[in-house]
């Protein structure tokens, strides 16, 4: 179930961001990608710490990325890590390569 949830969520030219609001590590990570400007539909906020099978999701995020913790920011279909991860992509330059080869931006 897990599994269908998540994969259905994920699109190659989108950015999506397994979260919890009260993380600071969600934080980071909203606050990197808020730095750029989304075309609509390319990015997507799931808020995982209300749901019933947030443990089944955390376990599946742990076999698919190494990680069970959130945030789990996935650039289309690609895990790239959390919010420090994201930090670093961005200070790097990477991360608006890959917004834009992958038609995120406006």
């Amino acid at each position: 179930m897990a599994q269908e949830f998540v994969e259905a969520q994920l699109r190659g030219d989108k950015v999506v961001v397994f979260l919890k609001p009260s993380c600071p590590y969600c934080i980071t990570a909203r606050e990197v990608l808020s730095k750029y400007q989304f075309r609509p539909g390319h990015l997507d906020w799931i808020d995982i710490s209300g749901r019933s099978d947030m443990g089944s999701l955390q376990d599946y995020f742990l076999e698919i990325t190494g990680a069970r913790t959130v945030p789990r920011v996935f650039v289309g279909e690609e895990c790239v890590g959390g919010g420090s991860d994201v930090m670093e992509l961005h200070k790097s330059g990477k991360l608006k390569a890959m917004l834009q080869s992958m038609g995120a931006l406006q």
